[in-house]
């Protein structure tokens, strides 16, 4: 495989820059090809270096004659999933939605982006 070929293989992975609290710095992450992560104190080169660690990946696993996991794409999700919640804490929730005009998986929706 070329460089070019596994370039455009690693960059079919999702990956996520985030910054944490506890370690003070930006983590990035590839996981559904590689457990860990990079992490720095810029943004931009933390993703840089997990887009070279995600190529470096491909490599190794091309050159082990492993299988390249499945990378999957927005198209492979639903937008639904299920949550079990306190009826305590869905009833506030749904009454908190409701004072605000809006759906309840709307107000979840808005939550959860933020996490």
């Amino acid at each position: 495989m070329t460089k070019t070929e596994i370039k455009k293989t690693a960059a079919g992975y999702p990956k996520f820059v985030e910054w944490s609290d506890e370690d003070n710095c930006f983590i990035g992450r590839c996981p559904m090809l590689f457990e860990g992560g990079v992490h720095g104190r810029d943004e931009a080169k933390v993703y840089q270096q997990l887009c070279e660690a995600a190529e470096e990946w491909v490599q190794v696993l091309l050159k082990d004659e492993t299988p390249l996991p499945d990378s999957k794409s927005v198209s492979d999700y639903s937008g639904k999933f299920l949550v079990r919640v306190d009826p305590a804490l869905h009833q506030r929730l749904a009454l908190k939605a409701q004072a605000s005009g809006e759906s309840l998986n709307s107000l979840a929706g808005k939550a959860l982006s933020k996490a």
